[in-house]
């Protein structure tokens, strides 16, 4: 290869290399103007109320424990009394829930956030067993009232007076769950149980929920089964299980979960929680649905601009094609300018997805670039048509880069078939080059 050629392909490796700080720039934007929409939607969650999850309901019963301890002090032994105070808490034997969704946008500026109204019935039955299970002796224990507690991790979008229904009675819900480990909610008390039998309680109560982005529930029950439906037609399921049945079409989707003890083993993290309070893992425990939008512009932005090094790198690769097959001169500056051209796109991208949509965006963005490129190229190659072939061939990459947005799932195996198509095409077209007397015409 002679020496000019050499110069030459030394000086396209500077170009490319130097443009990575304006793509690195933009890349920083992206992330720049993401982390302002998340902010924008987290402020418009405390404005309203943030994801919310529902844990319960759960039977608390406090209680005061008489200790004696024998101790020994000066030689002498006596027995100590001190009062504990704890609580026993009791989960569902049956848990159902049937909620029903509509969400809506809510904007603040160019950024949005989508909210959810949920409109819930919750129902099923306690099996407490006769003395609340104890098998100590009983004098020792005082117990208080007890009460049904649900736990609602933002109460600021409850948007109905609660009230539940027990074995034919009506109670009233109050604020706050009474126990820390549910975090924020609602309990109800229930006086007047008897304890020395062994009891079944029914409940029943309706609740109307508002929240931003995401619902998730905790299966309580010994047997749980909860039934979702929205009018959102892109619903992202999520946390420890999936839904045993769905159906999603382009009016809304239906989910089913079905869970129990078994699976769960909510029992033991319960008292875990209860006993050690370690209660992540009882938390943690829970299934739900995200509203997701599928046309994050930010999200889809950021995965166009990993392909911009390769995109450049294909666009220099062209030219030099032109230069070596056809003997032309095109100078590095000439490079730099179509290479600015290129990295500018994805800034034209970001900047229209946030009005326009992500679709609409990129077809707005590769338009613009690729007439500029090709009316400038005309002049460059000394020929419309060699300008408009090479427009058309940048067009077709676009599109390429579009489809490997939009299939997710099998990016990975058309990346990798272009670049092998593409590599195949140059070993072609460049099979019968004597690369020793190449670019002779070529100026650095």
């Amino acid at each position: 290869m002679n020496k000019t050629l050499s110069i030459k392909l030394g000086i396209i490796a500077l170009l490319v290399i130097g443009l990575l700080i304006p793509l690195l720039m933009i890349g920083g934007l992206i992330s720049e103007r993401q982390s302002l929409r998340d902010s924008v939607v987290e402020d418009i969650g405390q404005s309203s109320s943030h994801a919310q999850q529902i844990s319960g309901p759960i039977l608390v019963v406090p209680y005061r424990k008489t200790e004696r301890v024998w101790k020994t002090q000066d030689g002498r032994t006596f027995q100590e009394t001190r009062v504990r105070t704890s609580h026993l808490a009791f989960l569902p034997e049956t848990f159902v829930l049937d909620a029903d969704a509509n969400t809506e946008l809510r904007a603040r500026g160019i950024y949005e956030a989508r909210l959810y109204h949920a409109n819930s019935h919750v129902s099923g039955q306690f099996k407490v067993p006769a003395n609340w299970g104890i098998k100590d002796d009983l004098d020792d224990y005082r117990f208080e009232t007890p009460f049904i507690a649900v736990g609602i991790s933002d109460i600021r979008g409850i948007q109905n007076g609660l009230q539940l229904q027990l074995n034919g009675q009506t109670l009233d819900f109050a604020a706050g769950s009474g126990v820390d480990w549910l975090g924020g909610g609602v309990r109800a008390s229930v006086p007047g149980l008897d304890s020395q039998n062994e009891m079944r309680l029914d409940y029943a109560f309706d609740l109307k929920l508002q929240g931003t982005g995401q619902l998730h529930v905790l299966p309580v029950g010994r047997s749980s089964n909860v039934n979702l439906s929205a009018n959102w037609p892109h619903p992202g399921f999520i946390g420890n299980y999936l839904p045993t049945s769905r159906e999603i079409t382009d009016k809304g989707f239906n989910a089913h979960w079905q869970t129990s003890f078994f699976s769960t083993n909510m029992e033991d993290a319960l008292e875990r929680c209860v006993t050690t309070d370690q209660c992540t893992d009882f938390q943690s425990r829970r299934f739900g649905v995200n509203f997701v939008d599928p046309v994050d512009q930010y999200l889809k932005s950021e995965r166009a601009i990993k392909y911009a090094l390769l995109f450049i790198a294909l666009t220099f690769a062209g030219f030099f094609l032109f230069e070596v097959l056809r003997n032309l001169s095109v100078h590095p500056i000439q490079y730099a300018l179509v290479g600015v051209a290129l990295a500018l796109f994805y800034l034209l991208l970001l900047s229209l997805s946030e009005h326009l949509g992500f679709a609409l965006a990129y077809g707005l963005s590769a338009s613009g670039c690729v007439a500029l490129i090709g009316f400038y190229l005309c002049h460059v190659l000394h020929s419309r048509a060699r300008g408009m072939g090479f427009g058309a061939g940048l067009a077709v990459l676009y599109a390429m880069l579009y489809g490997l947005l939009s299939a997710e799932d099998y990016a990975l195996l058309m990346g990798a078939l272009l670049l092998f198509a593409l590599l195949g095409v140059f070993m072609v077209l460049t099979r019968r080059l004597d690369w020793y007397r190449a670019g002779q015409g070529v100026a650095a």
